[in-house]
């Protein structure tokens, strides 16, 4: 197949990118510093509203990653609104795009998130719960619903609500790990907060899943189906580091340095399940924790 990826240079589309590629399809990376008309890229840019359908000419399927990171600093007016417009309006201009093609791509996979539930406590959460408030519950459920053209116009639509990636290369878990290693890690919130988190093979994984399982549509949950609280998450990955993890963080500490982004990233809880993924048929490398910390780690 021919499979176009944005977001393609982060650490999920480097990943998935290998992977395609190895399967033997040709993939072609969508990303806004190239050189316009480039044969090996299709450029684009979302705040100027590029992106040429003669570009998306000949595609088969494509998986839509990209965004402004959300976890780089704390949340100004300013770096909110690029939050969202970033991934609406990137996202509003790729469908409108596709749709302008002689042959759009049968499939879209769009990327999603978690927030999409909001700060839910101990209640257990399936793609047939309801959306929940806040700053990345709102900018989740816009950003889906701008996906509904493509859906509209013949195309399947996967929304991927994808959980926290853990990976041995980058993200979340890189950011843990110094402190972790000098034992000086511990909870957040009390360690309450319930962590819907994906191996990052895993998340692979499912996006190949849901190119090829031509019955998967709509949303559809990125998480491992062993969420776990930030107690356990905390206590297994000093466990597998054998390192002690007795110093919690301080919730008004966190509040005062990071504002917003501590509430709705660090102290919100989610406890999802990945129903669609299993009932069509996924089966996770890496269900459990404690494995997962232990191939990343090794």
């Amino acid at each position: 197949m021919h499979i176009l990826v944005s977001g393609a240079t982060g650490l999920v589309g480097r990943a998935l990118s290998r992977r395609l590629e190895a399967d033997g399809h040709v993939v072609r990376r969508m990303v806004r510093n190239a050189s316009p008309h480039s044969s090996e890229a299709v450029y684009w840019d979302p705040a100027k509203g590029i992106l040429s359908p003669d570009d998306l000419a000949g595609l088969d399927t494509v998986v839509h990653l990209a965004g402004e990171p959300i976890a780089s600093g704390r949340w100004t007016p300013e770096r909110k609104a690029r939050i969202r417009d970033s991934r609406v309006k990137g996202t509003q201009l790729l469908c409108e795009r596709l749709l302008a093609c002689k042959k759009p791509p049968a499939t879209l996979i769009a990327a999603s998130a978690m927030g999409y539930y909001g700060n839910r406590g101990d209640e257990v959460l399936t793609e047939d719960s309801a959306a929940g408030s806040g700053f990345l519950a709102e900018v989740c459920q816009a950003w889906e619903e701008r996906t509904e053209a493509a859906r509209d116009g013949g195309i399947r639509v996967v929304n991927l609500r994808i959980g926290l990636v853990l990976s041995g290369s980058g993200g979340a878990l890189s950011k843990m790990l110094p402190p972790f290693k000098c034992g000086l890690g511990g909870t957040l919130g009390g360690g309450k907060p319930w962590m819907s988190w994906i191996h990052l093979d895993d998340l692979v994984g499912a996006i190949v899943h849901a190119i090829d399982t031509t019955t998967l549509s709509g949303p559809v949950n990125g998480v491992a189906p062993s969420p776990v609280t930030n107690k356990t998450f905390t206590k297994t990955l000093g466990a597998v580091l054998g390192r002690p993890t007795f110093l919690p963080a301080p919730t008004p500490v966190l509040r005062t340095v990071l504002g917003e982004m501590a509430d709705e990233m660090l102290l919100a809880s989610t406890r999802i399940k990945p129903d669609r993924l299993i009932t069509s048929g996924y089966t996770f490398a890496f269900p459990e924790l404690e494995g997962a910390l232990r191939d990343l780690l090794k």
